[in-house]
Formats: C-alpha cells, sequence, structure tokens
C-alpha cells in the first residue's frame, strides 16, 4: 500500500513562509485527488485543500489567497505553499488521497507547523 511522508515544517514568525512537501512511495497519478490536512491541538483533523490529477484546487475559505497546493506526478511529490503564516496556522499538517467518504490511505506521521513570535 502507498506509504506518504510529509516534510517541510518548522516554526517561523507570523507572516512567514513554508512549503511542505509529501512524498508517496509509489505513483500517485492513479490517485484522482490528494488533499492536504491539519491538525491543531485539541481540534479535529480538517482538510485545508485539495487537488485533482487535473490541476483543480479547493481550498478551506480561510485559507484562499495565503495557501498554494500543487502536485508533480512525476515526481509522485504534493507540495502546500503556505504565505502569510498565522498563529491559528500552526498544526500538525498531513496529507492523504481525498474521498467523499474519507481518505483511505494509512496516515503519515506528519509534520508540524508553528507560528509564533
Amino acid at each position: 500500500q502507498v506509504q506518504l511522508v510529509e516534510s517541510g515544517g518548522g516554526l517561523v514568525q507570523p507572516g512567514g513562509s513554508l512549503r511542505l512537501s509529501c512524498v508517496a512511495s509509489e505513483s500517485i497519478f492513479s490517485i484522482n485527488t490528494m488533499g492536504w490536512y491539519r491538525q491543531a491541538p485539541g481540534r479535529k483533523r480538517e482538510l485545508v485543500a485539495r487537488i485533482t490529477n487535473d490541476g483543480v484546487t479547493v481550498y478551506a475559505d480561510s485559507l484562499k489567497g495565503r495557501f498554494t497546493i500543487s502536485r508533480d506526478n512525476a515526481k509522485n511529490t504534493m507540495y502546500l505553499q503556505m504565505n502569510s503564516l498565522k498563529p491559528e496556522d500552526t498544526a500538525v499538517y498531513y496529507c492523504n488521497n481525498w474521498r467523499t467518504f474519507g481518505p483511505s490511505i494509512p496516515w503519515g506521521q506528519g509534520t508540524q507547523v508553528t507560528v509564533s513570535s
């Protein structure tokens, strides 16, 4: 089964930027829709953004204009460019597929993003 490894998180000041990467152990070409999710302390995991194989993107309303999701099927990699970061963006970020009935790939370790001065 495909395995996903997230990286690129870290500590950043408010207003800063980070670029997250999600590398899959095998081709993601067959995965129509991939997504980035996040889970803040004490909160449920939520969808941040998703992208289809055709490049159609959907973002959480609160993140529009700040985050950009992309994917490179040739590299089995998906990215999340995060700009103008806010303290409320602090969370562990995960990648997975996106389906109507929920993600189906075993979750990876995620990557911690901390936005603080």
